[in-house]
């Protein structure tokens, strides 16, 4: 196909340069001022128009000579063809270098938004539309859904969520099945299509539909809408579609770029996930993992890990992700097998699409997930569980995204069972080695410690003594410095308890005013003292069936010690204010950094009490005499608040760890977490940077009077010699304690009195 059309073209006069004879023609690559005269000479070209092997256009300008000067005014001369020949070859002229332009822009834009950004403002001059469309037809549902909107002038509406329309409601299902173009000039009259009331609604007066379309498929649609009636009466159809057949190819190339990529991200999906199964064995851990690497290809809000329970023959809830979720929805454990898309993906061994109904699924509407994905884990043709994904949207999930997921469910199910085996032989194990010294993981198994860090000797036989007392209902004193974890071991006392399944309440005797002491631990009725306006249930009666955990138990003033030790031996009490006898089913559990010996020989703590209390005494030992504990704890420490701050500390430097093992540590555990949270909040990469300048040795200054210098003189110097043979081990057999035959916490209160401190270790 060709066009001849007449150009004219301006050049300098050239009888105003020297040398240079007037009627020569001026050659192609010669320029000229234009503040010179010049005269015009008329020439014609050819545009020559052909599509490749591609189907993209291609336009080719050949000039045909120039013809002979026409005399005009000032030595020029006129051109006398007519004003409509040359308008009419300007205009073929502008269309087909528009779709040079177009085929250039195509190969420079690498988005598909600037692309057609600059399309429409390239096609403005030509056409009169608001707004260019592209539909593209979704073959799983039979909906034209809507790919890229753009205009010369972007508007709210083209920068809006995706659009569906049915194929056979709208104008773009219509061309999209008969590939004929369609032209409404007043769509306010045309009810043909239910689905353009959307465009309709939006000030859309006139339509043009084109099919779009390349050698290979079918893809869509191209239209133009635009907000006058009429707007395309004098439409040139042929010269739209072989605008749309450059679009089509440029839709075309960016579909099959978005599909290598999506194959990209799965490839590396696969890949991810495999590493993350190597490395994990805890479900939750696992599923966390697992949800963070599917969430980039297949966007989710919620997921969950679901094991086959043999004893039982349930489906229950080994593992729940729903990080963005702040309601109060209750998810059962037990999962159904018959109406719950999980179950059947159990019970069917197939992948299944979940699409809930909020009406009918009040979890549904709880939650607000509404679709999702659930694929069988089956390992050696058993199936040991389900793994699911959900979302808040609606159909999230494709088919291809049901057989991806399949291929990571094939995956997780070899971890799913590696780490049910591996919590197997651990159970096994403890079971057979209890008598063997266990690491921190191994001790917080056997005997479900779960906030006590530690594996030194000293601790397990802490650990020996919890575990063999938790079982009864006798009272326990646990002796111990400030910060070593008292609470803790009355915590564990608890749950090793037949009371693990009532509640534990904690009493801090020391923080509670003298005079609401016995309104606290016993309540009172109303009226009973000014400001009683309501009658309380006490501490002993919200413990009833329990435990109750009295901590610094030595402040408990005399004048209440004997109502205390009514209840610890019969059990029963009256209200403040009240003479009806109440009677409960209490274990006490009492705690204390003093030496209540000396407190009893001072008169300052009943000795009754004292008995009654002291029916199975615990001696937790100071953070000094543990020190293999160290490094765990500052690990454990370390993570909890860099987790807590969401920072990331993967290393402890050496002579960090070796000051902090060193150090006497005063104040024990909550020391060194207090000391721990400083380097956290310090840390600037991802070695854990602890204030080393702050571990310095307390000094106390002794102030001796005359009559008993000598004396303290003598027990300090005894002291610290047997100290030193000891290498300051104060607990156990062969420590400072039974060497000296005293009690561990007589010979501590000793040391503070006579302020006898640990030397600081040379570096």
């Amino acid at each position: 196909m060709s066009v001849k059309l007449l150009i004219s073209e301006k050049f300098e006069s050239p009888g105003k340069r020297a040398g240079h004879r007037s009627d020569r023609i001026p050659p192609d690559d010669e320029s000229w001022s234009s503040s010179e005269p010049f005269s015009k000479f008329a020439r014609t070209h050819t545009v020559k128009y052909s599509l490749n092997h591609s189907g993209i256009p291609r336009l080719r300008i050949e000039p045909d000579g120039y013809r002979e000067p026409l005399l005009g005014i000032g030595g020029t001369k006129r051109v006398t063809a007519q004003a409509s020949q040359v308008d009419f070859a300007d205009l073929q002229t502008q269309k087909y270098l528009t779709l040079l332009e177009l085929s250039k822009a195509i190969t420079s834009h690498s988005e598909l938004t600037e692309l057609f950004h600059d399309v429409a403002c390239r096609l403005k001059n030509l056409f009169r539309f608001r707004d260019l469309a592209v539909m593209i037809h979704d073959d799983r549902n039979n909906v034209m859904r809507s790919y890229i909107m753009e205009g010369c002038d972007k508007s709210e509406w083209i920068t809006s969520q995706p659009t569906e329309v049915s194929v056979d409601e709208s104008i773009n299902g219509y061309v999209w099945k008969t590939q004929q173009p369609i032209v409404i000039d007043n769509l306010q009259n045309d009810f043909r299509f239910p689905a353009a009331q959307i465009i309709r609604d939006k000030g859309i007066k006139s339509v043009c539909c084109l099919p779009l379309n390349t050698v290979r498929e079918q893809l869509g649609t191209l239209n133009l809408w635009s907000q006058e009636i009429g707007a395309y009466q004098d439409f040139d159809i042929s010269f739209a579609q072989l605008v749309a057949a450059q679009i089509a190819v440029a839709v075309e190339a960016h579909l099959q770029r978005e599909q290598i990529a999506r194959e990209r991200d799965r490839s590396q999906l696969l890949l991810q996930v495999n590493n993350t199964l190597v490395s994990n064995l805890n479900l939750r851990e696992l599923l966390s993992a697992i949800s963070g690497a599917l969430s980039p290809v297949m966007p989710h809000e919620a997921s969950a890990l679901t094991v086959y329970d043999e004893s039982s023959k349930e489906l229950r809830v080994a593992a729940f992700d729903f990080p963005d979720h702040y309601g109060n929805c209750v998810t059962g454990k037990v999962i159904p097998f018959e109406g719950n898309p999980v179950g059947e993906a159990f019970t069917t061994r197939k992948t299944i699409l979940i699409d809930y109904e909020i009406a009918n699924n009040p979890q549904a509407a709880c939650s607000e997930l509404i679709s999702g994905c659930a694929s069988p884990l089956i390992f050696r043709d058993r199936v040991i569980g389900v793994l699911a994904i959900k979302s808040t949207r609606e159909h999230a999930f494709s088919p291809e995204d049901a057989e991806l997921f399949e291929q990571v469910a094939k995956q997780v199910a070899i971890a799913v069972e590696n780490a049910l085996a591996y919590n197997e032989i651990e159970t096994l194990k403890n079971k057979l080695e209890k008598e063997k010294l266990y690491l921190e993981e191994e001790i917080r198994t056997e005997y479900n410690f779960e906030e006590i860090i530690g594996s030194s000797s000293v601790l397990k036989r802490v650990l020996q003594n919890v575990e063999t007392v938790a079982t009864t209902d006798s009272t326990v004193l646990i002796y111990g410095e400030t910060g070593t974890g008292k609470e803790l071991i009355a915590r564990a006392i608890h749950n090793l308890s037949d009371r693990r399944e009532r509640t534990l309440v904690k009493v801090n005797c020391a923080a509670i005013p003298t005079g609401l002491l016995e309104s606290e631990l016993f309540g009172h009725e109303k009226g009973a003292f000014t400001g009683a306006i309501d009658r309380r249930i006490g501490r002993f009666e919200l413990a009833h069936q329990g435990t109750i955990f009295l901590d610094e138990v030595e402040d408990i003033p005399l004048e209440l010690q004997s109502k205390l030790l009514r209840v610890l031996q019969e059990q029963e009490f009256e209200r403040l204010g009240s003479s009806r006898t109440i009677r409960v089913d209490v274990r006490v559990v009492a705690a204390t950094n003093a030496d209540l010996v000396q407190l009893v020989e001072e008169k300052k703590f009943r000795s009754d009490l004292y008995y009654r209390l002291n029916v199975f005494p615990i001696n937790l030992p100071p953070l000094r005499e543990r020190p293999e504990d160290i490094p765990l704890l500052v690990q454990f420490f370390a993570n909890k608040f860099a987790q807590q701050m969401k920072r990331r500390i993967e290393s402890v430097p050496k002579d960090t760890m070796a000051a902090l093992v060193n150090y006497y540590w005063p104040g024990n555990i909550r020391e060194l977490q207090n000391l721990v949270e400083r380097g956290v909040i310090l840390s600037r990469g991802s070695t854990l940077d602890v204030p080393l300048g702050e571990l310095k040795q307390p000094t106390k200054t002794l102030n001796h009077t005359n009559g008993s210098t000598t004396l303290e003189s003598i027990e300090r110097d005894h002291i610290l010699r047997v100290l030193a043979e000891s290498k300051w081990v104060i607990g156990g057999p062969s420590g400072a304690a039974a060497r000296l035959g005293v009690n561990r916490t007589t010979l501590n209160h000793r040391l503070r009195k006579l302020g006898i401190t640990r030397p600081q270790p040379q570096s």
